[in-house]
């Protein structure tokens, strides 16, 4: 049994308990252990996912967060820093599933954050599991 922390910034809560749902249902049936860790933005996530990693508490995490495009460019900064960061840290070995939606509009990110339709939180539980696989896998 592995232990993962689902870090999800809070701005769009209905949102966000969908893909929690989604990810602690992937990884309860997996039969992996799970803890949820709020910070304020997508920006956060990396730099909270970094600090939790340094503990050597948890095997994997499985990132969390709704960024709709708005009228101004912080949009593309938020998504693509965000990403960035994430990536930089599976780089750097992390089993990090990413499930930051980054959508249009409200009604996109419905569909993708719903565990019975699109159930992105679902996959990025699957992807940080598949990453924790394969860690396990080249370390032996």
């Amino acid at each position: 049994m592995a232990k993962f922390l689902i870090v999800e910034a809070r701005f769009y809560a209905h949102l966000n308990d969908q893909l929690i749902e989604g990810a602690r249902s992937a990884l309860t049936s997996a039969g992996h252990e799970v803890e949820v860790l709020t910070v304020p933005g997508a920006l956060e996530i990396p730099g909270a996912i970094a600090l939790a990693a340094e503990s050597e508490r948890y095997d994997g995490f499985v990132a969390i967060g709704v960024v709709i495009r708005g009228e101004t460019y912080h949009f593309e900064i938020v998504a693509g820093e965000s990403a960035r960061a994430i990536m930089a840290l599976t780089m750097d070995g992390i089993a990090i599933g990413n499930g930051i939606l980054t959508v249009e509009n409200d009604a996109q990110a419905e569909v993708r954050a719903d565990p019975a339709r699109k159930n992105k939180g679902g996959e990025a539980a699957q992807a940080a599991l598949a990453l924790l696989d394969l860690r396990s896998r080249f370390a032996n």
